[in-house]
């Protein structure tokens, strides 16, 4: 009676772990990927859900702003038309750290479903999702967006002193091209480029930018770094590991029997 008593409880013991497994998996095969945002400065931002696509750009002149002495910010530029925005570009003022430029680079970037990665809940992509530059380089980004829907290139947590909100900020409406330059510090450093309009990066839109040995890799980048919402419950390592797990609970259920009798 003992002995039906344990088998029975392992059999219960067991069949709850798969059930909540099983459960686990299915919740993350539908989830969103994970967001993260640990490279951003949201106290000083506030545009989450920037979408401009509403905006009357017939009612504004802003196609050459320059608010270099506003704030106290230095080098605040942006231009702004039915096409999309470019904000805070930087083409000749170096960051303190900064003697010269070291070396000059164009990358020509295109935004677009054709993109994405085959990733569940991958929607959007970029043509490239990682962008490795020298130290105190000058970069200039002209950036395609080959989809009807606007889209942006922002790169976040840049000197602030330099980069109002320490952001760079590319943004094209559907079919339009946006270029523009920023400089970046000498430090070793991995900083977040991404679509800041709603859902874009959840779906695709992230990327990173690597300055000289970089720091550490953003999870989530398409094709490039780890995603949070990993499917571990495909992944080989992971079946032997739960295959090898359960084999050994089972084999101590059966010794711990055998020595009872």
């Amino acid at each position: 009676m003992r002995k039906h008593r344990c088998l029975k409880s392992v059999w219960v013991c067991g069949l709850a772990v798969l059930l909540c497994g099983t459960t686990f998996a299915a919740e993350n095969e539908n989830a969103p990927a994970a967001t993260d945002h640990s490279q951003m400065d949201h106290s000083q931002m506030d545009h989450s859900q920037m979408d401009h696509s509403q905006m009357d750009h017939s009612q504004m002149d802003h196609s050459q702003m320059d608010h270099s002495g506003h704030g106290g910010h230095a080098g605040h530029k942006m231009t702004l038309d039915d096409e999309g925005m470019v904000m805070n570009w930087n083409e000749d003022t170096l960051p303190e750290d900064c003697r010269s430029i070291s070396r000059d680079y164009a990358f020509e970037v295109r935004a677009g479903t054709q993109y994405a990665e085959s990733y569940n809940g991958t929607i959007f992509g970029m043509s490239q999702h990682e962008f490795r530059v020298e130290p105190c380089s000058r970069i200039t980004v002209t950036f395609i967006n080959e989809d009807e829907v606007r889209h942006q290139f922002m790169v976040h947590q840049l000197p602030k002193y330099l980069y109002p909100q320490g952001m760079f900020h590319l943004e094209a409406a559907g079919g339009a091209t946006k270029q523009g330059t920023f400089i970046v510090p000498s430090d070793d450093r991995t900083y977040l480029v991404h679509c800041d309009l709603a859902q874009h990066m959840e779906k695709g839109m992230k990327a990173q930018l690597v300055v000289g040995r970089g720091g550490l890799a953003l999870p989530s980048v398409p094709g490039v770094t780890r995603n949070f919402r990993h499917d571990w419950y495909t992944d080989p390592l992971v079946l032997w590991g739960a295959f090898a797990g359960g084999l050994g609970i089972s084999l101590i259920g059966v010794l711990m029997l055998l020595r009872r009798r």
